[in-house]
């Protein structure tokens, strides 16, 4: 009797670690609020100028989002949902060209099995250095 307890439980067991009873499966993050930029202010500035306030304007900037300038974040301060400022400093703009400017918004956490949204990045809109 003790043999065939011992067998049966150790079917349980087997059959529980099996199905996976115990792991949780993990959500995939969903895709976030994607930014889009409309304008940027100034457009273009004079190659070996000084540091300036750079204004994007756009849509679905959401809290903490955050410039990029040639893919490099930048010191950025929220005016709100449709408005971001962000330095630019005197060695960004020290050499004519042309830079891409981004606007990208964070992701946001999941529960303890996933979930949360993904990061987005706007489209990059050309800032002209002459």
């Amino acid at each position: 009797m003790r043999t065939l307890q011992t067998i049966l439980l150790a079917g349980v067991i087997a059959s529980t670690l099996a199905c996976g009873y115990g792991s949780h499966s993990s959500t995939p993050a969903k895709p976030g609020t994607v930014p889009a930029i409309t304008q940027l202010s100034p457009p273009n500035t004079i190659a070996g100028g000084q540091a300036f306030m750079l204004t994007i304007d756009g849509t679905n900037f959401s809290g903490g989002a955050q410039v990029k300038w040639n893919g490099s974040v930048r010191t950025t301060v929220s005016m709100g949902a449709n408005q971001l400022v962000a330095m630019i400093s005197a060695a960004d703009i020290a050499t004519a060209g042309t830079v891409q400017v981004t606007v990208t918004n964070p992701g946001t956490p999941g529960g303890p099995y996933g979930g949360g949204t993904q990061s987005e990045t706007s489209a990059p809109m050309d800032f002209t250095i002459n």
